[in-house]
């Protein structure tokens, strides 16, 4: 495919204006083909987009600041509405952006279907929650004096996504922001720029106003330094790597931003010998293979205690030799491709670095393009090899053996990362024990899907600050100022 066949894509969706190969700024959609945008499935080029400049980002920084005077002072019920407005819109064209985000993230079409519901589910939450931003008065501990608690927003906003999920990591940070009453110059991945470029057009169809949603495409150098320095934003969110994360924050101390990080994970699984088998299979397929490994939430290192081992193991790699590797397009593909060369690399990487210390193939070795990776299970996996103490970020499950409780919860706690764990038992003494003694912010205890709307979700330690989802998520947005009456 080359640039002159680009109506191919448009072709397939039942509204083409959805696909923009320009950034929104200030209300104005700029369109220059600096950069290509490549499917990762074939290589070929899907279209193109601008590579915003620091000037171009301070214009958005100003347009949000401009935009943020008036969306501030709307009724919570008028941003709720508003917010309503862009949640059914993108119910009601959930087929083309997952046709879109399919295209250039390369998941099969059904999970790409999933993830815009499950985008769409945070606007409905925000939505919901903009009504219910409530301050409180405090009792006085002097006469004639009242105290109140007011919460207001805490500014404009940089938001800078990853390419594995470029619809739901926008909306699970942009909705609770807007909910809040604060503007938006949003950054998406330079891989996957046109799910966010989407979400813009049926915002501005919903009626959000002009400046209030400003999306950058383009490298991050220019766009992520000019927002970090920017002292009119006030609070950046991230999701990304921890090394990212970490020269964010200290690009972003000298002005005092507040920051939501969610970043790298290290995730355990840990499978009981009293545990239900073919519920942990299926845990272990869910937290794995969704989006091909590539999620921060993935289950990284899988431990499964010496009476269980040899039967999940045989159980695992049955399912996994079952999947279907294909583009995402496919009937039936069950993984897609990876998102780029480095990628496959290290993945492979780390599956020749634990063969070569003693880990053996539970699976079928398939032949397959270089754009895709083989899913596969490592039996005998030990914590020397790299993929014991590194995110692989790709559908390679290696299956550790372990004796004891205690043993288990060193291992799984033995990471300087802390986003995700799950544990299978059907002990409920255990459960409440271990999972309270695992240093993670998410806990799965006998599932797999750690991740809703209704839920916080974050990490400790190198794995982030702050939290997403729930009623925590919309306090990211909101700063609490004392207001003290006197003379009464």
């Amino acid at each position: 495919m080359t640039l002159d066949t680009l109506p191919g894509l448009r072709a397939q969706l039942a509204d083409p204006d959805l696909f923009r190969e320009a950034a929104l700024i200030a209300g104005d959609w700029i369109a220059r083909p600096d950069m290509e945008v490549a499917d990762p499935a074939t290589g070929d080029a899907l279209g193109t987009m601008p590579d915003c400049t620091a000037a171009e980002t301070e214009t958005a920084i100003a347009a949000a600041e401009a935009a943020m005077k008036d969306w501030r002072a709307r009724t919570h019920a008028e941003r709720a509405d508003l917010l309503m407005a862009w949640h059914d819109l993108m119910l009601a064209h959930e087929q083309d952006l997952a046709r879109i985000l399919t295209a250039e993230q390369g998941k099969p079409l059904g999970e790409a279907l999933g993830e815009i519901r499950y985008g769409a589910s945070f606007v409905r939450w925000f939505a919901e929650e903009a009504r219910r931003i409530n301050g409180t008065i405090i009792p006085s501990p002097v006469k004639g004096k009242k105290i109140l608690a007011m919460k207001e927003p805490v500014g404009v906003c940089a938001i800078i996504t990853p390419w594995n999920f470029p619809n739901a990591m926008i909306t699970r940070k942009v909705a609770p922001g807007l909910a809040a009453g604060c503007t938006m110059v949003i950054k998406p991945s330079d891989f996957t720029p046109y799910s966010a470029l989407a979400l813009g057009v049926l915002a501005e169809r919903a009626g959000i106003p002009a400046g209030v949603l400003n999306i950058l495409t383009g490298r991050p150098e220019a766009i992520g330094g000019t927002l970090t320095a920017s002292a009119v934003v006030r609070k950046l969110s991230f999701t990304g790597s921890t090394r990212v994360g970490a020269l964010l924050a200290e690009q972003c101390a000298p002005t005092l931003k507040k920051m939501s990080l969610e970043l790298g994970g290290n995730a355990p699984f840990v499978v009981f010998d009293d545990a239900d088998l073919d519920l942990a299979v299926e845990g272990a397929m869910v937290s794995k293979f969704r989006n091909g490994g590539q999620t921060c939430v993935c289950a990284n290192r899988l431990l499964v205690q010496s009476g269980v081992y040899d039967a999940f193991v045989a159980k695992l790699a049955a399912k996994v030799d079952a999947l279907k590797v294909g583009a995402g397009t496919e009937e039936g593909t069950d993984i897609g491709p990876m998102i780029n060369a480095a990628a496959i690399e290290k993945i492979n990487a780390h599956v020749e670095d634990a063969l070569s210390k003693g880990a053996e193939r539970a699976t079928a070795q398939r032949d397959l393009d270089a754009r895709f990776a083989d899913p596969v299970v490592l039996r005998n996996a030990t914590t020397e090899m790299r993929l014991a103490g590194e995110e692989t970020f790709g559908p390679v499950a290696p299956v550790f053996r372990f004796e004891t409780e205690e043993e288990a919860l060193a291992i799984a706690n033995g990471t300087p990362f802390g986003l995700a764990a799950y544990f299978y038992t059907s002990d409920m003494a255990r459960a409440f024990r271990f999972g309270e003694a695992l240093e993670f912010g998410l806990i799965g205890a006998n599932t797999g899907a750690v991740s809703h709307a209704e839920a916080p979700f974050g990490g400790v330690k190198a794995s982030g600050l702050g939290r997403e989802g729930a009623q925590e998520g919309i306090e990211e947005y909101l700063e609490t100022k004392a207001f003290h009456l006197g003379g009464l």
